[in-house]
């Protein structure tokens, strides 16, 4: 946590009113995790098949002013077992909200996510990932902004000024699901002069027609996703995030037709070393009241596209996605998402297993599975390809 995001904590906690009239409330959750390896690591500096961490996530909230001004403060610290670089903290949240007639203004720290695909995020493109959470990308930082919405008749225009970069956390030596050389954080480069300064912008509009939910925007700034540069120092060998700037248009899309959901991502992204285009899309159809239960089944579908074919330094690029999706509708939440992934250059699978379920008002727990398939060395898969694993969560909240 830097002196700017020290400075800008004090600054809102200390603005809030002191009236009676103010509503305050806290809530959050403690984590533990555990995760098993089933395979042994590929490599060095790897050598454990089981992991512990714990986390804790507090939310304060405040209101005042008959709920036109609020003030949340949500602080994020994780301590783990093997990897020092996935124990850290950060402030995912700390933002004052005032709304007027037909806009809202939000002030600091804030997680914004844009998507409507399941399988990934293509126009999310806000907060950095916190990528020593997990390494499905879900996992944001908090995001220095302002951000002014105006709403009309015609749609939702959302204006942002985002005043400083989060760099990307990786995982270290000792942490599983990384590549093969380590990344160094501390020889992270940009390509503007400002560095982590410099002042990206962004403009959205989102609206509803009928069945239609639209997005379309424009982000000017420092690409959240770095080149990783191979170096070498004094014999040792090591990766290093390179941060260019770019300039993306993105567009998403979800039609709700009966029992359909029609989703689409798609983005154009532009640096001085590339120019391409990237899509995502699919379909969830549902069945409602399977067995004559209350449950529903929902089953996916959905591509992923990259114009830049086997070149990309993406993931996906030409992957098919199938997946399905129990609900239970009970009155512990039990939910449960399978889904598997196929390369269709690489020949390589991924399968996830999703399942969580609550007990009593304060207790969740989660039972998640990660299992890989890759066999070329270019596949970007493959270096976790022996990092298959189980991963129970215990969550209590107050």
């Amino acid at each position: 946590m830097n002196s700017k995001r020290l400075l800008l904590t004090a600054g809102l906690l200390t603005a809030l009113p002191t009236q009676a009239e103010t509503f305050y409330e806290m809530s959050g959750k403690v984590s533990a995790e555990a995760r098993y390896f089933s395979q042994d690591a590929q490599f060095q500096h790897q050598d454990y098949s089981s992991n512990l961490s714990f986390s804790v996530e507090p939310e304060f909230y405040w209101e005042w002013n008959d709920g036109i001004d609020s003030l949340t403060f949500t602080p994020y610290l994780r301590v783990d077992g093997n990897d020092n670089e996935r124990t850290h903290g950060d402030i995912r949240e700390l933002s004052w909200i005032h709304i007027g007639e037909d806009w809202e203004l939000r002030i600091g720290l804030r997680k914004v996510f844009w998507g409507v695909t399941e399988f990934q995020h293509l126009v999310d493109v806000i907060n950095q990932t916190d990528s020593v959470e997990d390494f499905d990308g879900e996992d944001k930082l908090g995001q220095q902004m302002i951000n002014l919405s105006l709403v009309r008749d015609w749609g939702i225009v959302d204006l942002y000024l985002l005043p400083g970069f989060r760099e990307r956390t990786f995982s270290g030596e000792d942490g599983r699901l990384r590549s093969g050389l380590v990344v160094n954080r501390g020889q992270a480069s940009y390509e503007s002069s400002a560095g982590e300064h410099h002042l990206d912008t962004a403009i959205r509009w989102s609206h509803t027609l009928g069945d239609f939910d639209l997005g379309a925007y424009w982000f000017h700034g420092t690409n959240r996703d770095p080149k990783l540069l191979l170096k070498n120092s004094n014999g040792n060998t090591y990766l290093a995030p390179y941060y260019e700037q770019m300039d993306q248009i993105g567009f998403d899309l979800q039609a709700t037709i009966d029992s359909w959901l029609w989703k689409l991502e798609t983005i154009n992204r532009d640096t001085n070393s590339e120019n391409y285009w990237a899509a995502q899309g699919g379909f969830e159809y549902t069945f409602y009241g399977i067995q004559e239960s209350v449950a529903d089944l929902g089953v996916l579908m959905e591509y992923g596209w990259d114009e830049r074919g086997e070149d990309a330094d993406a993931a996906v690029q030409n992957d098919l996605f199938l997946g399905a999706r129990l609900t239970l509708n009970d009155a512990s939440s039990t939910e449960m998402l399978a889904g598997l992934s196929h390369d269709i250059d690489y020949h390589s699978d991924s399968l996830i297993i999703e399942a969580s379920r609550r007990y009593g008002d304060n207790w969740k727990l989660s039972l998640d599975g990660r299992f890989f398939s890759s066999n070329d060395p270019m596949d970007l898969s493959y270096s976790i390809k022996q990092d298959d694993h189980l991963q129970l969560t215990v969550e209590r909240y107050f």
